[in-house]
């Protein structure tokens, strides 16, 4: 039987009206997929921390060699962070998340194979590079999907909050697949979630308005992976070779030398990789700093503590893991009601609250030493990270919205390269101290009064700098 031209109309693409709906489940299944992102990253930050004295055992070196492992991961997520946001807005930002995520599969894969130590820190390298290609993007994919502000903040809280869960989970989950199945293991873990963020993200993310008038700066991206990369050696082999190691000051000498190449760069390059007017905007010049502070403290200590448990006070692997639960149980509840919060007392004072709370912290673990027991730290680890969870949303939101629309790809990167550039000064200065089992002490107890004056430092500075700028 011939069908008529009316059972002959055209079937609509449910599928694209379906991406194309606002809010609903796409909108949620996006926010699903970003936080698979950006909570992979974050895994990839920590759990590391928990395979550290196992990765030496298994492929030889000390303490500088470790710090190595680590800081390879956040000085190419640091460096190259900036020119990712960048790509993003010039070619969209949902192409460039689904490559970082397919790279950073891959090269979790290299690191669970790698055969010795100079491997694993070059597929580390690879991972760090694809991480700062998934953070920015994932950001500017959210502002995408939420144009409303205050659902936009309070989906920044649910990103934030699976990335901190993923941060602090990671000691746990790492010293349970090191007891069950090796070190190797904490690699392998990223697969299924790779796989799972990407399906997502192509199958219900919305790709955003390309911007071909973004060129990237090649010369300022070579000045910032210099500069950053070799302060972060001179600070890691100071603890080995000493502080006047001529291949330590003529470290710091290139790293000064490079920064002031970049900053001169970005003055005059036609695109720049971090535009400097950003900066005259106060609130968001002041995120940027303070998202550095913080994670000088923040990750510093977890690299430190990791090799405390382990290394001082004999705890195996999944001991140590077990060590970081009550980061877990204070950090996701500290990033949900942390938008709250802020739309009720204001994100600067929310953030200087946060700070100064992790400050409190880190003061009352100044009493630690050998064989310190466990119970006399758990109330000031939850209090680090409970801080550190109510201050995050606030700092991101206020930084992306002190940025325009459609440089929100940059904006995320410039707060993820100052967080990330903290992580490295962290762990490289912290590891410094602790660098010889005599001084490992010492060095914590030194570790833990810089991290409370640099984040009060950035409490006080958010909070006064908010309320000058109000005045005016």
């Amino acid at each position: 039987m011939q069908q008529t031209s009316s059972n002959l109309r055209p079937v609509p693409d449910q599928s694209a009206a379906f991406r194309a709906a606002p809010g609903g489940l796409a909108t949620t299944l996006t926010l699903a997929a970003m936080s698979l992102g950006y909570g992979v990253v974050q895994l990839d930050v920590t759990i590391v921390n928990t395979a550290l004295d196992a990765i030496g055992g298994s492929l030889g070196g000390g303490v500088a060699e470790l710090q190595w492992v680590v800081s390879a991961y956040t000085i190419a997520f640091a460096a190259f962070i900036l020119t990712a946001g960048a790509l993003g807005d010039r070619i969209g930002a949902k192409r460039v998340f689904m490559a970082g995520f397919a790279i950073f599969t891959a090269a979790s894969l290299a690191c669970a194979l790698a055969p010795d130590a100079v491997t694993l820190i070059a597929a580390r390298c690879v991972q760090g590079l694809a991480a700062a290609i998934l953070v920015p993007n994932s950001l500017a994919l959210l502002r995408h999907a939420y144009a409303d502000e205050t659902a936009r903040g309070r989906a920044v809280g649910v990103w934030a909050a699976g990335a901190s869960l993923a941060l602090t989970a990671g000691p746990f989950v790492g010293g349970g697949l090191i007891a069950l199945v090796g070190w190797r293991a904490i690699f392998l873990v990223n697969l299924p979630i790779g796989l799972a963020g990407l399906w997502l993200a192509w199958r219900f993310a919305g790709e955003t308005t390309r911007h071909r008038q973004h060129e990237l700066d090649m010369p300022g991206q070579l000045a910032a992976v210099a500069g950053l990369g070799t302060l972060a050696g001179a600070l890691i082999e100071g603890g080995a070779l000493g502080w006047s190691s001529p291949f330590v000051l003529a470290g710091f000498v290139l790293a000064a030398a490079f920064a002031v190449l970049f900053v001169w760069r970005e003055a005059r390059a036609p695109q720049p990789m971090l535009p400097l007017s950003l900066f005259g905007e106060r609130l968001f010049a002041l995120s940027a700093l303070v998202g550095l502070l913080v994670n000088v403290a923040f990750y510093g200590l977890i690299f430190v503590f990791s090799l405390y448990f382990q290394r001082v006070n004999g705890l195996s692997a999944f001991e140590t893991g077990l060590a970081f639960v009550p980061m877990l149980a204070a950090v996701l509840p500290a990033n949900l009601i942390a938008p709250r919060v802020a739309e009720r007392i204001g994100a600067p004072a929310t953030i200087a609250v946060g700070a100064a709370i992790t400050a409190a912290g880190c003061l009352a673990t100044l009493g630690i030493d050998r064989g310190t027991s466990y119970l006399a730290l758990c109330l000031q680890m939850i209090a680090m990270s409970g801080g550190l969870g109510l201050l995050v949303p606030p700092l991101t939101s206020t930084l992306l919205g002190s940025a325009a629309p459609e440089r929100a790809g940059i904006a995320a990167g410039v707060l993820n390269a100052t967080r990330q550039t903290g992580s490295v000064l962290g762990v490289a200065l912290f590891g410094s101290l602790i660098s010889t089992s005599s001084a490992f002490i010492s060095g914590l107890h030194a570790s833990l009064v810089i991290s409370a004056g640099v984040l009060l430092a950035a409490g006080a500075l958010i909070r006064i700098g908010a309320s000058s700028q109000a005045r005016q």
